[in-house]
């Protein structure tokens, strides 16, 4: 059995009418209301072999189409991307953009991020090219230009209401990620370490560079440390380097991701908020838990 679920931008409303279309034409069940203004869920006997076409022709709509498996939708670890998927901004460039070289490091960062380059390789590149920043400079983004992405801090509160753990896994940077761990309620975070100089970034990273592999490796850490399965896991992220540890977990879902990473994982939101992560494992509205 397989439980389809749509969800809407939060500026829309869902229709009715469109649910109980589509329900009908797959021959589906009947539709649960997840929220009645903006999810919907039923189950069908199995997935339908146009879900491509159908998803394709829902998103034109505003509409964000997950089907998946109707057992254990409700997951038992939140493994989190950090930059452009928790956070509305890439650190890196907003680190850059302090130093007057926003331009030509978000270029690096945007091609990174599409599976252009080697991540490593061009995280080393705009970090050498941060040299001399002063440290203070982190926390003055930090205050003045990082912001939360809508419904983060409800997805992790709900999730670990329900006895979940919830880790942060960025590509980016410890300083930031403390702080953005400590504001969304996740139990942990992993990153990379920005070395410092004489109050100033030195251009380089410790090693070995938090990237793909490496977030692949929290995945199995941490299944093994909460003795659960890779199934039990729902993995969210945005670029190329998070591909790893959406392909394995049991929900992997790219948001408001890349081409090159909606082309690839299984499941994506491009127009739902973060608390469309809950609804697909089958929460209710009333089941949120405000942080």
């Amino acid at each position: 059995m397989f439980t389809l679920t749509l969800v809407t931008n939060p500026a829309m409303i869902l229709e009715p009418a469109l649910v109980k279309a589509l329900r009908d034409a797959l021959g589906g069940g009947d539709a649960i209301w997840l929220d009645p203004n903006g999810a919907a869920e039923f189950t069908v006997k199995k997935m339908p072999r146009n879900l491509a076409d159908i998803r394709a022709s829902l998103t034109v709509e505003g509409l964000d189409l997950i089907c998946q498996p109707s057992a254990g939708r409700r997951k038992k670890l939140l493994l989190a991307d950090m930059d452009s998927t928790m956070i509305q901004q890439e650190c890196v460039d907003e680190l850059a953009a302090a130093a007057g070289i926003g331009a030509k490091v978000a270029r690096i960062t945007a091609r990174a991020m599409n599976g252009e380059l080697d991540f490593e390789a061009a995280l080393r590149e705009r970090v050498l090219l941060l040299k001399g920043l002063p440290e203070t400079t982190i926390a003055e983004v930090l205050a003045s230009r990082i912001t939360m992405m809508p419904g983060g801090a409800t997805l992790v509160a709900t999730m670990k209401a329900h006895g979940a753990y919830a880790a942060l896994v960025s590509g980016g940077f410890t300083a930031f990620t403390a702080a953005v761990a400590k504001t969304l309620g996740f139990d942990e975070h992993r990153a990379n370490t920005l070395h410092v100089s004489n109050g100033a970034l030195a251009g380089t990273v410790a090693e070995p560079i938090l990237g793909r592999e490496a977030k692949v490796a929290a995945l199995e850490d941490l299944t093994a440390k909460l003795s659960i399965s890779e199934s039990d896991v729902l993995a969210i992220g945005d670029g190329a380097n998070d591909l790893g540890m959406l392909t394995r977990a049991g929900l992997g879902v790219a948001v408001h991701a890349k081409p090159v990473v909606q082309a690839q994982a299984s499941h994506a939101i491009n127009h739902g908020d973060l608390t469309a992560l809950l609804y697909i494992q089958g929460y209710t509205r009333d089941e949120f838990v405000t942080p």
